[in-house]
């Protein structure tokens, strides 16, 4: 399959001052504006602290639900809406006062329970007196326990068509709704959870901490994997290509992607966590990819065209590959498209920054990995420079 009837004949290395000056100034902006500016947000994943995802019965405001933890002296937590109706919010907290590892993690779990129980209000509180349990956060053995004192046989099956029912629509808002598919509950067991729980206004849909010793440790792991990534691909492409030059292409190729992928992202206040890093490293791989079949093309054709300057031969070798790169890439563009548009909020950090990576990763191929080789030779080993 090709996009051209023809080869075309774009003369990509005339533009090589315009890519390097494009790629300097996006990486001093993206550098100014995390040392200056807001910078990159670190996830969990990397800080510390206690990250919750909660959903509500009734819609409320970002300030109703910062005046609840106000109250409990935690005001300053970063609470982000995450759903469409004002009722799903991602709360962070930060606070520690300890110094051992142990000790911070206990106390960022108790900062958790104090914000949820903040958040359930005293209304809760009231109904945990009158020995019921929460249905909406009641977990799965608990919940098969209260069920089997008086459906032993069914108890299992009916807690686990509650829970399943739960974890799809987020909360219950009414015990009626489990009558309905695809919890299916029997009228029975209906009558008997009216009498044993009620339904809190909150559920937690997610809890994830996070002490600042981990958090460090993850960062340094992350910045070693992709430093020991790159060192792999040096080594590789030098020996495969017979030349240091490659290497060193592909490398400063690959450093710009990250670079440059991460100055744009810096731009969008999202957070840097570990899926982040996951998406970096996949930018790396598929971009070297990409270089390492110009570069095999550009070693074939130095063989039959002896007589032809190298930036001649690198320049047929973008035109005879930019078919491929165009298809190969765009069919990646797509899929990951699909993934940010229709792939939930769990995975749409992910694929927005391969978003971005993946047209830079084109970019950076076509543009920037054969100047480096170029400007290599006429420089580093001495030879002519062909124009």
């Amino acid at each position: 399959m090709d996009i051209f009837k023809k080869t075309p004949n774009i003369r990509f290395l005339k533009y090589k001052w315009i890519a390097l000056l494009i790629t300097i100034f996006i990486i001093l902006a993206g550098i100014l504006n995390i040392v200056a500016g807001k910078g990159l947000k670190l996830g969990v994943d990397f800080g510390e602290g206690t990250l919750i995802r909660v959903k509500f019965k009734e819609p409320i405001s970002v300030s109703s639900v910062r005046g609840l933890l106000s109250d409990v002296g935690l005001g300053n937590s970063i609470i982000q809406e995450t759903g469409k109706d004002s009722r799903e919010f991602q709360i962070r907290t930060m606070e520690t006062k300890t110094t051992r590892q142990d000790q911070e993690i206990e106390s960022h779990q108790i900062m958790a329970d104090r914000v949820i129980k903040a958040l359930q209000g005293i209304e809760t509180e009231e109904q945990v007196a009158k020995s019921l349990l929460d249905l909406n956060n009641i977990d799965r053995n608990t919940l098969t326990s209260l069920l089997g004192q008086v459906f032993p046989d069914q108890a299992e099956e009916i807690a686990g068509r509650i829970i399943e029912y739960r974890t799809l629509h987020g909360i219950i808002s009414d015990l009626n709704e489990l009558k309905k598919e695809p919890a299916s509950v029997p009228e029975e067991a209906i009558d008997y959870l009216r009498q044993k729980t009620f339904l809190g206004k909150l559920t937690v849909l997610s809890r994830e901490t996070v002490g600042p010793q981990v958090g460090k440790d993850l960062r340094n792991k992350a910045a070693q994997a992709i430093i020991w990534s790159l060192i792999g691909m040096l080594v590789y492409i030098a020996f495969r290509f017979k030349g240091v030059e490659f290497g060193a292409a592909a490398i400063f190729t690959l450093t710009q992607d990250v670079l440059i992928t991460l100055s744009i992202y810096s731009f969008t206040s999202r957070e840097i966590n570990l899926p982040i890093v996951a998406a970096l490293l996949t930018i790396v791989g598929f971009s070297i990819n990409d270089t390492i079949v110009i570069f095999d093309r550009i070693r074939e054709l130095k063989r039959t065209m002896r007589k032809e300057s190298l930036e001649n031969i690198m320049n047929l070798s973008l035109n005879l590959n930019l078919s491929r790169t165009l298809i190969t890439s765009g069919t990646v563009f797509l899929t990951v498209l699909s993934l940010f548009l229709f792939g939930g909020k769990v995975i749409n950090d992910f694929a927005f920054i391969m978003l971005i990576g993946t047209v830079e990763g084109v970019y950076s191929t076509i543009f920037l990995s054969c100047p480096v080789v170029l400007f290599w030779n006429a420089y580093i080993k001495k030879k002519k420079f062909h124009k």
